[in-house]
């Protein structure tokens, strides 16, 4: 492990990497350096804009893995987010091969991000359930857009969503894992956190669909509106009446889930509350 800096800001590596590359696009002002993936992220300044900067062909401090594996899977992110711009999806600005390894850049976001590493979850909880209710909202109009086009949403957690509280609006990120359907569990436990992931994304061998999808999107109502894993309703915070349509969409078995995102977002908005 070495500790590094560029631009007067510290970061780890897991061995010495020239990243002076990224003045290419500005001055860095801030650093992830904590990431498992194999990627560094880095806030970039140039005066004018500023840019997240996902790069792949260094050694990082968290990562396993090879640099080449990152490489090419930080590649295959960016059809993804092409397929799938959104309103409500970090907006891609380029993608290029450069310092031997590979960098996607997108543009900056005051977003804070909801996992509970970072400092905006408590402060997101704390919101008014009308506010915690629209962005449940617009994460499900981003999976029912993801579903349009055919794609599984994989990989998906409380990490992937922001949130801009200047402006009360809603940002999701890190969909890299996302695939084109028909997608079928070759691994076992899939990547995620278990706390937003379906049963079959556990068993080599099932399905990944919408189906799979629509417990994802119940498990992401209780993380935002509940006691995320204890889903009782003495722990909802959401309207009494919300509390069955998200009950129903992490049934453990997939046959008791709605059909399509479409048939949870209607009944969660047949209540008159969501």
């Amino acid at each position: 492990m070495v500790i590094q800096h560029i631009d007067g800001i510290f970061y780890r590596m897991k061995v010495p990497s020239d990243l002076s590359f990224l003045h290419k696009y500005g001055s860095v002002f801030k650093v992830f350096d904590d990431q498992d993936s194999g990627n560094i992220c880095f806030g970039v300044t140039n005066g004018a804009k500023r840019y997240f900067i996902k790069y792949a062909g260094a050694e990082t401090a968290e990562y396993s893995g090879t640099t080449k594996a990152a490489i090419e899977r930080l590649k295959a992110t960016v059809p993804v987010y092409e397929a799938l711009r959104h309103k409500n999806l970090i907006k891609l600005v380029s993608a290029e091969e450069i310092n031997g390894g590979f960098a996607v850049i997108f543009e900056w976001t005051d977003a804070v991000c909801m996992h509970r590493q970072y400092g905006g979850r408590l402060r997101f909880m704390s919101l008014p359930v009308e506010k915690r209710l629209n962005v449940f909202n617009d994460i499900l109009a981003f999976h029912a857009h993801v579903a349009k086009l055919g794609y599984v949403a994989i990989d998906f957690y409380d990490g992937s969503i922001m949130y801009d509280f200047q402006n009360n609006a809603t940002l999701i990120c890190d969909i890299d894992f996302y695939q084109k359907q028909p997608v079928t569990n070759g691994i076992g436990r899939m990547w995620g956190s278990s706390r937003f992931m379906s049963p079959e994304e556990f068993v080599v061998g099932s399905r990944i669909d919408e189906i799979t999808n629509v417990f994802l999107m119940g498990a992401t109502a209780f993380a935002l509106l509940g006691g995320e894993l204890d889903r009782s309703v003495s722990k909802w915070t959401g309207d009494a009446g919300l509390h069955p349509v998200a009950l129903k969409a992490v049934s453990e078995r997939r046959e008791d889930r709605y059909r399509s995102l479409a048939e949870f977002a209607s009944a969660w908005k047949e209540t008159g509350i969501g």
